[in-house]
């Protein structure tokens, strides 16, 4: 059986890695919209503002988040405000390939991070990585590839 994955490498793109790289102080960040869907009439869906910051070494150092409530209800300008504001909040920053660990963080009870899921074939040769919530990025072999199946 393969080795769950230690790095997951993330480019810069024009989609959902568009604001993933470097700060001034030596941090790498990503900045995304992670969200919960609305999957049956049960679940509420949620929309996030999400920045991770990790050190040189890819360990997730802190994760700042804000939920702006149902999708349904959300307000587009305080998200867009929102998403500014941490991008603000990192100062002057360089768009490029960031290298990451696999976490998982719990926050407004909801799970975050970049989890690995096993094979779920005995046959298959490689672990999935994916964002969550959202499961809107999925990582796979080569681990050092930087692209993601949405």
């Amino acid at each position: 059986m393969p080795i769950p994955p230690d790095i997951i490498a993330i480019d810069h793109d024009d989609y959902h890695a568009s604001h993933v790289g470097h700060t001034s102080d030596g941090y790498q960040f990503f900045l995304t919209t992670p969200f919960v869907p609305p999957i049956d009439k049960h679940t509420v869906s949620r929309e996030f503002v999400a920045l991770f910051l990790f050190d040189v070494d890819g360990t997730l150092v802190e994760a700042r988040i804000n939920n702006l409530g149902s999708r349904e209800a959300l307000d587009e300008q305080h998200a867009q405000q929102a998403f500014d504001h941490r991008l603000h909040e990192l100062g002057e920053v360089e768009y490029g390939r960031i290298m990451v660990r696999p976490f998982q963080i719990v926050r407004f009870g909801t799970t975050f991070g970049l989890i690995p899921h096993a094979p779920d074939d005995k046959d298959a040769d490689w672990w999935w990585v994916t964002l969550e919530p959202g499961n809107y990025m999925a990582f796979h072999e080569p681990r050092d590839s930087g692209i993601y199946d949405t």
